[in-house]
């Protein structure tokens, strides 16, 4: 067996000119979706997210204000910044780039952004709509996750998802949306013992920890769905994910690459978002 790649470059596409349309249609109501990034100091990956996300809301039509501080910045500053975002209707998502610099409380931080602007789900708000199964806004890479599996027609009720990795980014939120959608969430992590007898009876993995091949083959019930949410450099320098692609692609079912897989998908539920969030205001 070999595995169908489940694409996120070409699902991102078609989610994209979704967004176009209904951001066009917002437009001609004489409303833009706005989207206001702070970015402090000039950590390279963040600098090529942060480029990366302001394009992409240039190319569906949202209107969007990346603000560059030096690393010197002050909580009090920054706090300032998003207390004026927050009052300025043109904007309708703020999304403040991690990691900050060590004198500044991210937690602080995320907290500080109103709720109704938090596109990146991230505000305490947020974590406990999702948790209530309240309206709120999805964390973009979970929510990437969870539209890849719609994408595939693939319903998760009954089913057994393992979840690899508990982070407030991507695994406790993930789990909570697979939970919303009827499937039994088991949720591992750096101190669970015998990892892959809990794959083994999965129907659904994703891995979403951060380290090398922690998911092969072996660790793989055949015809399952595999989520790489990873995002490493092997010793070559090339992207890989937490799977191993080569092995588990000929035991899975469906299985998401990296690169092209989860990462465009995070980005696009972060236009999603916005777009709501101008729709809901």
């Amino acid at each position: 067996m070999t595995a169908q790649r489940i694409d996120g470059n070409a699902l991102s596409q078609q989610l994209r000119a979704d967004v176009t349309k209904r951001a066009s249609a917002l437009k001609a109501k004489g409303i833009t979706p706005g989207l206001a990034v702070i970015l402090v100091g000039d950590n390279p990956a963040s600098q090529v997210y942060v480029r990366n996300k302001v394009k992409a809301c240039q190319d569906c039509g949202l209107h969007s204000v990346l603000e560059k501080h030096p690393e010197s910045l002050s909580e009090v500053d920054l706090l300032a910044r998003i207390e004026a975002l927050n009052a300025d209707k043109t904007i309708h998502g703020i999304l403040v780039q991690l990691p900050l610099p060590a004198h500044i409380d991210a937690q602080k931080v995320i907290e500080a952004i109103s709720p109704a602007k938090d596109i990146d789900g991230f505000h305490i708000a947020s974590a406990g709509a999702l948790m209530t199964g309240m309206p709120g806004f999805w964390p973009c890479t979970p929510y990437g996750c969870m539209k890849m599996l719609e994408s595939i027609g693939y319903d998760l009720k009954g089913k057994h998802a393992v979840v690899i990795g508990r982070s407030n980014i991507v695994g406790k939120p993930m789990a909570l949306m697979l939970l919303q959608k009827n499937a039994t969430v088991t949720i591992c992590h750096s101190a669970s013992t015998n990892l892959k007898a809990m794959t083994l009876q999965a129907d659904v993995i994703v891995a979403a920890v951060g380290k090398i091949k922690i998911l092969t083959a072996d660790m793989v019930k055949p015809g399952a769905v595999v989520i790489d949410v990873g995002m490493n450099r092997n010793d070559e320098g090339k992207l890989c994910g937490d799977v191993d692609f080569e092995g588990v692609s000929q035991v899975a079912g469906y299985i998401s690459p990296v690169p092209g897989g989860v990462g465009p998908m995070t980005i696009t539920m972060l236009l999603v978002n916005t777009l709501e969030a101008a729709e809901r205001a």
